[in-house]
This record gives C-alpha cells, structure tokens and sequence, in this order.
C-alpha cells in the first residue's frame, strides 16, 4: 500500500477503495474500537464512487451533444452543444487529475454510456420532431472513442 496521505492527495478514487478495505480488514481482524465497520467502510466507498458517477455523467452529457451535432439540422442550439462538449471535457480533465486510477474504466464508461446519452439525444429530438427511422439507426450504430470523447474532436454536419 503507498503512503495513505499521498493516495488521498494524488488520487481519490483509489484511496476510497483503499480505505474501505483497510476498514473491512480492521473489523475481520478484530479490532476494539466501537465503530460500525461496515457502513463505514460502504460510506468512504461511496464517496469514491460519486467521482466515477460524475465522470460518467460527463461522458454521458459528451456523447449526447456530439449525436446532436451530427444529427440535427437546427443551427441555433448547435453554439451550446459545443460549449456544453467543451465544459465537459474540462471536466473530465479536472476528474482524471484528481482520480488518476478512474483512467483505467474509461473505456468501460464510454461503452456504458453510450446507450445511455443516445437516449437522450433520441429523446431531445423526438422533442423537436428532428428524429426520424433514418435518424434513429444512425444514432443507434454510432459508437464515439476514447479519443473522440476527450479531445477537441467534434462530428461533421448533417447534410441538409
């Protein structure tokens, strides 16, 4: 185990992990003190976990204004989808800093997310009778990468 208060500065996410086990192994060994080992341990754990679940709202918001992008003919909110896109890539940035070790889940998150940001894309343009059978299978069979996701990479326009 690296120095705790290290882990802690350097990477959060880790050091939640890290603690909730040392928790859970403290209480298997017998420990005096008077604590509630286990819903301590779940707690510290769950504060590591809110940062995975702000990482994964972000690529979520990313993948959801990048199939608008491609996939709305509307020029007025397209200013907002980028500025969203460009914020939330910040974000991630700020969120990987701080967690180095959620790198790791990356791929996992944007696989998992996908799915999750097309259904919101389908649903704002449902909303703005945008969305067609045509426009449905596009979103459906697009898969954004790593790279697209965190990079300055934005989709072409669709074709009026």
């Amino acid at each position: 185990m690296s120095d705790v208060k290290t882990l802690y500065k350097e990477d959060f996410f880790a050091w939640s992990k890290d603690q909730a086990e040392a928790l859970r192994s403290a209480e298997r060994g017998g420990s005096n003190h008077v604590l509630d080992w286990e819903n301590l341990a779940e707690e510290i754990e769950d504060l590591g976990l809110s940062q995975k679940a702000a990482l994964e709202s972000q690529v979520r918001r990313i993948i959801e204004h990048l199939l608008k992008l491609e996939n709305s003919g509307a020029a007025r909110p397209r200013h907002g989808w980028r500025t969203s896109i460009v914020d939330a890539r910040i974000e991630i940035e700020v969120l990987l800093e701080r967690n180095p070790s959620l790198g790791a889940q990356l791929s996992s998150i944007v696989a998992a997310e996908h799915r999750r940001g097309a259904r919101k894309a389908i649903a704002a343009l449902e909303r703005h009778r945008e969305l067609d059978p045509a426009v449905a299978g596009r979103i459906g069979a697009t898969a954004y990468t790593d790279e697209q996701i965190l990079t300055d990479w934005l989709p072409p326009a669709p074709k009026a």
